[in-house]
């Protein structure tokens, strides 16, 4: 019985960061978002990360935006505000 108490902690212990930075975005992301996003006329007011996907809220034509992109920075779903 001491084998499962064993099996859960190695569990969490590899688990655990992957579950901790599902919501975190780093600067280099960030910036490539942003670029992206500005040579297409968007303004960019935040990037974050949201359900495994690149969140940006931008402003383009006086209309604000939320985006939603993949990994290669396509837009996969937008709402304007």
């Amino acid at each position: 019985m001491k084998t499962l108490p064993l099996l859960a902690a190695a569990f969490l212990a590899v688990a655990a960061p992957v579950f901790a930075s599902g919501d975190k975005i780093d600067d280099a992301t960030r910036e490539k978002v942003t670029a992206a996003m500005t040579a297409q006329g968007y303004e960019v007011r935040k990037v974050d990360m949201e359900d495994g996907m690149i969140e940006v809220y931008a402003v383009k034509d006086g209309k604000t935006f939320e985006l939603y992109l993949d990994d290669a920075m396509n837009i996969v779903k937008s709402n304007d505000e």
